[in-house]
């Protein structure tokens, strides 16, 4: 018995190399400054996915992508590696959006695709590394979630339900839910797969301008959002500003190897509040 599953997925800067060209005036991201990548923990999950369809027969493994139009990048490399469908949710309409109104636009994609039994997504993004896009969006579906999954143990088809194993701190606990249920994976549990050579031949030529028929574009009318809801104008959160750190070495002290001098350094650190 066929699963129905979605992976959302996010195209982002690459934050290694952060310049204080980064951030626009009005708060939002640059991403014409720095290099686009594929979201690290959203591979695992769809590793995840595919796994599943691997297993069970008759499984679709759809992708959602909310972005710019270069972000169809990302949904070429989920269908290289064996999705069958995916929609990238593009719009101006969207720009400047905080979590809570991507997560908004992201439940209104998944309602447009309509049927499904596990919702698939990374963590966090590290854009934002604020794991709140995930749970957000199940809490707008009013749906049950299991976050930072590091395996997927068991799935019961039949009985339309899973169990996970999570990471906690100190260790991971088991959680059984029944379907339908959204999951947030950790990089722990998958290694992901390589493209499939045949896959890129076949989707290699993508684009905007010559979609293909598992590849749609959805703009705010096609999933049926509120604009209001979208982008700038459905985010509370506003960055203000943003400054490039760089540390540097001070002053250099010699600290006796005795115990007097142990007592001293601890006792200045303790004063700064570097300890205590």
């Amino acid at each position: 018995m066929g699963l129905n599953l979605i992976v959302l997925v996010k195209q982002v800067p690459d934050t290694q190399n952060i310049t204080g060209d980064a951030m626009k005036e009005d708060g939002t991201v640059n991403r014409a400054a720095l290099p686009a990548v594929f979201n690290p923990e959203d591979l695992f999950a769809l590793e995840a996915a595919l796994q599943l369809k691997d297993e069970f027969p008759g499984t679709k493994v759809n992708v959602i992508s909310m972005g710019p139009p270069a972000a169809i990048e990302v949904l070429k490399e989920c269908l290289y590696r064996g999705a069958d469908f995916a929609a990238l949710v593009s719009d101006r309409g969207f720009a400047g959006a905080d979590t809570l109104a991507t997560s908004y636009a992201l439940k209104c994609a998944i309602e447009k695709i309509g049927n499904y039994d596990i919702i698939f997504a990374g963590r966090q993004a590290i854009d934002g590394d604020t794991a709140q896009v995930g749970p957000q969006t199940a809490e707008k579906l009013s749906m049950n979630q299991i976050t930072c999954v590091s395996e997927i143990k068991n799935i019961d088809p039949e009985g339309k339900s899973m169990t996970a194993r999570r990471s906690i701190e100190g260790g991971f606990e088991v959680v059984r839910t029944p379907f339908p249920v959204l999951i947030t994976f950790t990089d722990e549990g998958y290694v992901p797969r390589p493209p499939s050579a045949m896959k890129v031949m076949a989707y290699k030529k993508v684009s905007m301008e010559t979609p293909s028929d598992v590849v749609h574009v959805w703009n705010i009318q096609d999933i049926k959002a509120d604009p209001e809801q979208c982008g700038l104008s459905g985010s509370p959160t506003k960055v203000k500003a943003i400054q490039s750190v760089v540390l540097t070495a001070g002053d250099i002290k010699i600290i006796e190897n005795t115990e007097a001098g142990i007592s001293e350094m601890v006792h200045e650190l303790i004063a700064d509040h570097t300890l205590g």
